[in-house]
């Protein structure tokens, strides 16, 4: 019973009064859960109040060993489990000396991988590939264009409604993680995209979904994952392409047009700059392509012809170079 308690006394109401998303609560739920199956199995389903350090521990290896979870599970496990805790603490369930957590050792940090982006010839050919003589053709290239055109996340996508997407000024008005709202500007030929399909699909009410299902309900954020998917296959872009994959192009493509991090920041709805800093790869990339171009590529001879023949001397018989 304590076990069930708990997490729903962490969910319900430590996490929903933080204001988290439904994905984010679903996602520590679902967490915690498995957390515990694992300790019913291995610990005799000892309470949450007598689990120790090197429980916790122990399960961090089950993680690796067993499931084969890479470093980024494993720190999001230690993650939830800490705030789990402490929130107990806060509660008063308890006592802040048998919190498991406290003076936990550090995990660390899962290597940070650089984004994958499509090029502009592969965007062209995705953006290309749905046919325009449907109303769902017309829809799924609406979606790809402004997945592409402005970097939102696919949740943010497809809860879009109606009200939320004013083409006669040029914005979508979106709200991201943790509920901030934000507007993102349109770029005229995306937002005749959009009106193309918003014609063919017909008019709406403000609170209507702006991107229909062929049933005309709420294109769900899976939908929006299987389109993108789906489209990426038939374009052959030549790597499984995502929502979160589009967001990387579009960020992508910004840093090599120059435009500063701070913007790109503000257009993605990253809270913190250090999550945008992942595009400074791009301006390296530039850098190096740029000392690439460098005249001296044509202004150095080659001495390729000098070793064709076998092994140089060290030095010429007769040169004087001293005893070095």
């Amino acid at each position: 019973m304590k076990w069930s308690f708990w997490i729903e006394l962490y969910i319900r109401t430590h996490c929903v009064a933080r204001g988290l998303r439904p994905l984010t609560l679903a996602a520590y739920e679902d967490a915690l859960k498995q957390f515990h199956e694992w300790v019913r199995v291995t610990r005799a389903d000892i309470a949450p109040d007598r689990v120790t350090a090197r429980d916790v521990l122990a399960y961090l290896q089950y993680l690796r060993d067993v499931r084969g979870n890479g470093a980024s599970a494993v720190n999001r496990a230690v993650v939830v489990l800490r705030r789990f805790y402490c929130a107990m603490v806060a509660m008063g369930y308890l006592d802040h000396t048998a919190n498991p957590l406290i003076g936990f050792p550090s995990i660390k940090a899962a290597p940070r991988k650089l984004p994958v982006a499509l090029s502009s010839e592969q965007v062209s050919r995705l953006l290309a590939e749905p046919e325009v003589d449907t109303v769902i053709g017309l829809r799924d290239r609406a979606l790809l264009a402004l997945l592409y055109g402005t970097g939102i996340r696919a949740s943010e996508c497809a809860s879009l409604r109606n009200g939320q997407v004013d083409l006669a000024q040029l914005t979508i008005t979106v709200q991201g993680k943790g509920g901030h709202e934000r507007v993102i500007p349109l770029n005229p030929q995306l937002a005749e995209v959009l009106h193309i399909y918003e014609q063919a699909r017909g008019p709406a009410v403000p609170t209507a979904p702006f991107f229909r299902s062929r049933f005309g309900r709420l294109l769900s954020r899976g939908s929006v994952y299987e389109r993108v998917r789906t489209w990426g296959q038939r374009s052959r872009v030549g790597f499984p392409l995502s929502p979160h994959r589009m967001r990387h192009t579009f960020a992508t493509h910004l840093a090599r047009a120059g435009v500063g991090l701070v913007t790109i920041r503000d257009l993605l709805g990253h809270r913190l700059i250090t999550s945008t800093q992942i595009y400074l790869h791009v301006t390296a990339d530039d850098l190096r392509a740029a000392a690439a171009r460098h005249p001296i590529s044509s202004l150095l001879n080659t001495v390729k012809h000098l070793i064709a023949g076998g092994p140089l001397p060290f030095q010429k018989p007769h040169a004087i170079f001293g005893s070095g």
